[in-house]
């Protein structure tokens, strides 16, 4: 099959916009092309219009070569734009889509003035490959499936699937968004068998990157070339770039919060099943589930009283009756099972849990020396980006967010020319703060935490976020600085953080290797704080038997 064919005349005859950083390979000394601020900043410079590094990445993770590789710069919706305006002329082309499905496919088609068609599933929400190949006709360009599918959670029968691939003369587009979800490898690595074959997936769901909007088309060299032409150069910014390879080298994480979300949505689908206002859970093999419940919109209503927000589609056709339920953390999901087993009680303000969004602050401290800023989520583990200017702190602050299961986005701009105190101590503060304020009122968390990590080396931290300022400090060191940090200032970032979190810190250490020993107080730290700041399932009083804090 000759892919190019397929494209419009005017695609096939455009040149792409170049730069003149094209025309070489590696790196060069001086760059006087692009009419940049040439004082650096670390994004003084345009990225990289080809996403070079991404590319390459993406590919030693999947088995593919680079050039069957397309990076979207808006998740998998800049794709989906670029796909119509490959394949589709306006006012005369027009595309499939199963329905229901993904909504952006009929936003995309309008946008490009394209006709979608709809063509819907069974009323159990499976693809019958003959229904759709019946309705293509010559004007047919395109046909979207999504698999699996949103907003039903299924996946499609893989051989229906393959059944549209090979039975269409034109492309096919597999959006794959939730195939993290399921128990299946997907088409991807299929993908050379079909060269009309396009595979989307995004870093949005499993990766937990929605906020910076990353996605990828995989397809033919040919179809990945013509997307690359026709797209606006530099539509993934350097400072998404540095996060999505952070992100990327997490892998094993990544993996641990899959098997998470499948565990809780077993958990879930038991629980909703068993209540008697909903009428029946469809398979998932999604990261949500769709429900259809007797009276969808008083649910909805009752839901977002006791603060926790779903999806309402109810009113789209094949899913009447339906609300869209996300999996959430297990406190989440706690949280919406109580809220649906008790959906006609009254609903008591005061002891309404805060969604676990609501335990996300952002800090900013200026002075004369420092300025910081500091976004932190209790509840989110990924993604996190730390940058004070010191290496050594930074594998510190690193320890936190790896082993308390916590996100932080922390920017440090800081005298460094003159010491490390003012950096490291306003780091301490702003992050202390972030954790009073992200705590609130305190409401159902354990309160105290302890922990005891054993190698070489033994550290001891016991915490307590009960409103009292105490520190304790056990811990000597033989040498004067460990990486780029002096060790003095270990014990006042410590004391600085207990002042500004209101809490007590008692910290013991012993050990041979100075490396170590600091390494392990950090990561007893972290385990001390994800214990105390964990909420108890369905408590959601003060801890303590004086009724405050």
């Amino acid at each position: 099959m000759d892919i190019t064919s397929l494209f419009r005349e005017n695609i096939r005859q455009m040149a792409p916009y170049s730069t003149a950083r094209d025309e070489y390979e590696g790196e060069l000394g001086i760059y006087l092309d692009a009419n940049e601020n040439p004082f650096d900043n670390g994004f003084n410079r345009y990225p990289d219009p080809h996403n070079k590094r991404i590319r390459a990445r993406v590919a030693q993770m999947r088995g593919l070569t680079p050039d069957r590789i397309f990076v979207g710069g808006n998740g998998s919706d800049e794709p989906i734009d670029l796909l119509f305006r490959v394949f589709c002329e306006p006012r005369q082309d027009e595309a499939l889509s199963i329905a229901p499905s993904y909504g952006m496919y009929r936003v995309a088609a309008a946008t490009n003035d394209v006709w979608l068609v709809e063509v819907p599933l069974t009323a159990d929400f499976e693809l019958v490959a003959d229904d759709l190949l019946a309705r293509v006709t010559p004007r047919t360009k395109l046909i979207f499936l999504c698999s699996p599918n949103n907003p039903s959670a299924n996946l499609l029968n893989p051989d229906e699937v393959e059944k549209v691939i090979r039975g269409f003369g034109g492309i096919v587009v597999l959006d794959e968004a939730y195939i993290d979800f399921a128990d299946h490898p997907g088409f991807l690595p299929r993908l050379a068998e079909f060269p009309n074959l396009v595979v989307l997936q995004t870093l949005s769901k499993a990766w937990g990157m929605a906020g910076i909007r990353i996605g990828f088309a995989f397809a033919d060299p040919e179809i990945v070339a013509a997307m690359e032409r026709i797209k606006y150069p530099y539509s993934v910014n350097v400072i998404t770039e540095r996060l999505v390879l952070q992100e990327l080298e997490r892998e094993a994480v990544r993996r641990e919060q899959i098997a998470t979300l499948v565990e809780q949505r077993k958990r879930l689908v038991a629980a909703l099943e068993k209540l008697p206002l909903v009428k029946r859970v469809f398979p998932s093999d999604a990261n949500f589930v769709l429900v259809r419940f007797d009276e969808p919109r008083r649910v909805y209503d009752r839901l977002i009283e006791r603060g926790i927000i779903v999806r309402d589609r109810s009113r789209i056709a094949g899913c009447e009756g339906c609300l869209r339920l996300t999996v959430g953390t297990p406190s989440e999901n706690d949280a919406l099972i109580d809220a649906l087993t008790h959906i006609d009680e009254p609903c008591n303000a005061a002891t309404v849990p805060q969604s676990d969004s609501g335990r996300r602050v952002t800090v900013t401290r200026r002075s004369r020396e420092t300025e910081i800023t500091a976004t932190l989520d209790l509840d989110n583990a990924a993604p996190s980006h730390i940058a004070t200017g010191l290496g050594f702190f930074d594998h510190m602050l690193d320890q936190i967010v790896h082993h308390g299961g916590f996100s932080l986005q922390l920017e440090a701009q800081g005298d460094l020319h003159v010491d490390e105190h003012h950096t490291i101590e306003d780091t301490a503060l702003v992050l202390g703060e972030a954790f009073r304020r992200a705590l609130g009122d305190k409401r159902g968390i354990g309160r105290y935490g302890f922990a005891l990590p054993m190698d070489e080396s033994r550290a001891l931290v016991l915490l307590d976020f009960g409103g009292r300022i105490a520190v304790r400090w056990d811990a000597r060191f033989r040498r004067e600085r460990i990486g780029d940090v002096p060790t003095e200032l270990f014990e006042h970032f410590f004391d600085s953080f207990a002042q500004a979190a209101r809490c007590n810190l008692h910290i013991v250490a012993r050990g041979r290797n100075e490396h170590h020993k600091i390494e392990g107080i950090f990561k007893a730290f972290a385990r001390a704080l994800r214990m105390a700041v964990e909420r108890k399932p369905f408590d959601y009083s003060l801890p303590s038997s004086k009724g405050l804090l």
